[in-house]
C-alpha cells in the first residue's frame, strides 16, 4: 500500500455534489493500492450536511483536522443575513438585487480572500499537513477544488516536501461564471498568479469535464494538454437498493407519470421555462394534470419560490428540502423521467454536473435542459439516456416531456431505449482506478 494525502474541503457530514467525488475516491481508493490519509477543517461552514455519506468511508480511514476561519458568521452580522440562510445561493448570485451592505461585504470577498473565502484555512492545512507526512510515508498529495485554496495548500506542501501532487477540479477557477466574484485589476491577477503556479506545478491535473481543460488553456496556452487528465463523475451502482443496472430498468407503472429534479436551483439555474413547457401542454390538452407529477428536491433560491406558485403548476408540483444523498437516489430512482438544469450562462455548453451520471446510473430517461450539442447532449445521444434542449426551446422541451408523458401512458419501461452497457462504464469504481493509474505514472517517471 502506497500512501496519498488528501486535501479537501468537503468531506462528510458536507452535503451536495460537492463531496460526493471526493467521497467515493476514498472509499475505492484501498482497492488500487493506495492508502488515503484525509486533511479537512475542523470546523467548516457546510451549507448542506449529510450525516449517512460518513458510512460510506473506509472504517479505519485516517482523518486529520486543522482550523479554519470562516468569514460568514462576521458576514451575517454585517448584512443582517440570518442564521441558516443558504449564502451560496441567496448572497453571491450575478445580477440579484442586493443592499448596500452585501455589496460592500462583497467587494472585500472579492478584494481580500483570494482565491477564495476559505482562505483562512492555508497556515493552519500547511501546518498539520507536514506533520502528517513527517508521520507518515506519504507518496502523493491529490487536492480537490473549489475551494481554489485547497489546490493552493497542496501545492505549498508539495514545493516543502518535494511530494508530487495532483490537483483535482469539479470546476474552472478563475472567471469561472457560476462563481466567480467579480475583482477588480489587482486581485483578479492575483488570483490568475495563484490560478497559473498550481497548473504550472501540479504533475497532473484531474478534472470532471473537459472543459476544465478547454478553460485553462484557453487562459494558458503554454500548459501541455497531456497535463490535464479527464476523470469523469459517475455513479456507485451499491447507493441504489437494486445493485444491478439491468434490474433497475425495470419499473411498473404507477398511477401518475413521475418527473424529479434533484439539486440545488438558484439565479440563472431555474424550471422557468421548463414549466412554460408544462402548461403549453396543459393548455393544448396534451396531458392530464391529474396523471402528472413533477418533484423537485433540494435547496432553492428565494427568488424562485414564486415561479412555483403560478396556479396551472401549484397544483402539479411537489418540493422537497434538501434530504440525505441515499434518500435522493431513492426519490431518482422512484420517477419516470428526470430533469436537468443547468446554468443559464455563455460557457454552459461545456459544463457536466455530477447528476447527470447518478440520473444516468438511476436508468430513468433524462430531459436536460442544456445546449443540445454540448457536452451534456453528446453524453446523453452516447448513452441514449434523454434528449438536451436549449433553455429557450420551450416547444422542445414540451415535445421531449410528452414523449416521456405518452410512454409511461403505454406502459413502456422508461429506460427501454438507454444503453445499460455503455452508461456501466460511468462506474465511481473505475474512475478511482483512473486515479490510481495516474497517481502510479507519476511514481513511474
Amino acid at each position: 500500500m502506497k500512501y496519498v494525502l488528501f486535501i479537501t474541503y468537503y468531506f462528510p457530514p458536507a452535503g451536495g455534489p460537492g463531496v460526493q467525488r471526493v467521497t467515493k475516491f476514498i472509499r475505492y481508493l484501498q482497492d488500487f493500492g493506495w492508502t488515503p490519509i484525509i486533511l479537512v477543517p475542523d470546523n467548516p461552514e457546510y451549507q448542506a450536511r449529510d450525516e449517512s455519506l460518513a458510512k460510506e468511508l473506509p472504517h479505519d480511514l485516517i482523518v486529520r483536522r486543522s482550523h479554519i476561519f470562516e468569514p460568514y458568521d462576521l458576514y451575517r452580522k454585517f448584512t443582517g443575513t440570518k442564521e441558516g440562510v443558504s449564502l451560496d445561493i441567496n448572497v453571491f448570485q450575478k445580477g440579484s438585487k442586493i443592499s448596500l451592505k452585501q455589496k460592500i461585504a462583497n467587494f472585500i470577498r472579492a478584494t481580500f480572500f483570494i482565491p477564495d473565502a476559505r482562505i483562512g484555512w492555508y497556515k493552519s492545512a500547511v501546518k498539520e499537513a507536514m506533520k502528517i507526512v513527517g508521520e507518515y510515508p506519504i507518496e502523493m498529495i491529490y487536492s480537490s477544488s473549489p475551494p481554489y485554496t485547497v489546490s493552493v495548500i497542496a501545492r505549498k506542501v508539495s514545493k516543502k516536501t518535494g511530494i508530487p501532487f495532483v490537483a483535482g477540479f469539479r470546476d474552472p477557477w478563475s472567471g469561472f461564471e457560476v462563481s466567480a466574484p467579480k475583482r477588480w485589476l489587482v486581485p483578479r491577477e492575483i488570483d490568475k498568479y495563484l490560478e497559473r503556479l498550481v497548473f504550472q506545478d501540479a504533475k497532473k491535473i484531474d478534472v470532471a469535464w473537459k472543459g476544465i481543460t478547454y478553460d485553462a488553456i484557453a487562459k494558458y496556452p503554454d500548459l501541455p494538454e497531456e497535463k490535464f487528465i479527464h476523470i469523469p463523475n459517475g455513479f456507485d451502482s451499491a447507493d441504489y437498493t437494486e445493485h444491478d443496472i439491468y434490474k433497475r430498468a425495470e419499473r411498473k407503472r404507477g398511477e401518475k407519470f413521475i418527473m424529479t429534479y434533484s439539486g440545488s436551483l438558484y439565479g440563472p439555474r431555474n424550471p422557468k421555462n421548463f414549466f412554460k413547457a408544462i402548461e403549453l401542454l396543459l393548455d393544448r390538452n396534451e396531458i392530464d394534470p391529474n396523471k402528472i407529477h413533477l418533484r423537485f428536491v433540494g435547496r432553492m433560491g428565494d427568488d424562485l419560490r414564486e415561479m412555483f406558485e403560478a396556479p396551472m403548476i401549484k397544483p402539479l408540483v411537489e418540493k422537497l428540502d434538501y434530504v440525505p444523498h441515499s434518500q435522493a437516489v431513492e426519490l431518482i430512482t422512484d420517477s419516470d423521467a428526470l430533469l436537468l438544469i443547468v446554468d443559464d450562462i455563455p460557457s454552459v455548453e461545456h459544463i457536466v454536473p455530477g447528476k447527470v451520471y447518478e440520473y444516468l446510473g438511476a436508468m430513468r430517461p433524462i430531459l436536460a435542459i442544456a445546449q443540445p450539442n454540448g457536452a451534456i447532449g453528446e453524453l446523453l445521444k452516447e448513452t441514449h439516456g434523454g434528449e438536451a434542449v436549449a433553455q429557450s426551446d420551450i416547444e422542445g422541451q414540451a415535445r421531449v416531456i410528452k414523449r416521456f408523458y405518452e410512454s409511461w401512458l403505454l406502459g413502456k419501461s422508461p429506460s427501454s431505449e438507454m444503453d445499460a452497457n455503455m452508461i456501466s462504464q460511468y462506474e465511481r469504481r473505475e474512475a478511482t482506478r483512473k486515479l490510481a493509474d495516474v497517481f502510479n505514472s507519476i511514481l513511474t517517471i
